[in-house]
C-alpha cells in the first residue's frame, strides 16, 4: 500500500517590488512521501517568485512529466511551467514543447555537476530559464517546513528575503540561462 502525501498549509504574503505584485495566498501543499522538506519549500519559494491568482501546484513527484507549478491561460494552454530539481535534457525539451515559458530552479549538492552535464543541450532551449539557488539557502528553507506556516517573501532589485516569523533567509539566485528576450 502506497503512503499518502502529507498536507501542509501556508499563509504566504508576497511583496515583490520588482513585479509590483503584493498579495496574500492561502496555500495547500501536498508533500509526496519521497519528497524532502527542502524540495517542498523550494516549490513554495518558486510559487512566491511567480505568484499569480491562477498559478497552481502540479501533481508533483507522483506524476512524471508534469510541472511542479503551472500557470494556464484562459484557453487552458500552459503559459508557465515551473520545475524544481535536476531533470534531464529530454524532460526539459518536452516541457519547452508544451509550454510558452519554462523556469527551472536547480539546487543542492549536485546542481553544479548537473549544469556541467546538461548545459550544452539546455542552451538550445529558447523558452527555458534556469535559476540556481544556493544550497545553504535551500537547506534553511527546508528547516522552516511545518504543517502550518506563516510565510513572507519580499523581492527587491533581484534580492529575495524569505521568512517565517522566527527565521529569515536571504536568497541570491543565479540565472544560469535565460531566453535572449529576457536578458538585460
Amino acid at each position: 500500500m502506497a503512503l499518502p502525501s502529507t498536507v501542509f498549509k501556508a499563509q504566504l504574503q508576497v511583496a515583490d517590488m520588482d513585479r509590483h505584485y503584493y498579495a496574500e495566498h492561502a496555500l495547500t501543499v501536498a508533500r509526496h512521501p519521497s519528497e524532502t522538506d527542502e524540495r517542498m519549500m523550494v516549490r513554495v519559494l518558486a510559487y512566491a517568485l511567480h505568484a499569480d491568482e491562477a498559478l497552481a501546484f502540479g501533481p508533483g513527484l507522483s506524476s512524471e512529466g508534469e510541472p511542479d507549478l503551472v500557470l494556464r491561460d484562459l484557453t487552458g494552454a500552459i503559459s508557465l511551467w515551473i520545475d524544481v530539481g535536476l531533470p534531464d535534457e529530454k524532460a526539459l525539451r518536452k516541457a519547452c514543447g508544451r509550454a510558452e515559458r519554462v523556469v527551472l530552479y536547480v539546487y543542492g549538492r549536485g546542481a553544479d555537476v548537473w549544469w556541467q552535464n546538461q548545459r550544452k543541450g539546455v542552451l538550445k532551449l529558447d523558452n527555458l530559464t534556469v535559476v540556481q539557488l544556493p544550497a545553504e539557502a535551500t537547506r534553511a528553507l527546508g528547516e522552516m517546513a511545518a504543517r502550518s506556516m506563516q510565510l513572507q517573501c519580499n523581492v527587491q532589485d533581484g534580492a529575495i528575503w524569505f521568512g517565517d516569523g522566527e527565521r529569515n533567509v536571504d536568497i541570491h539566485r543565479e540565472v544560469l540561462h535565460a531566453p535572449a528576450s529576457t536578458r538585460a
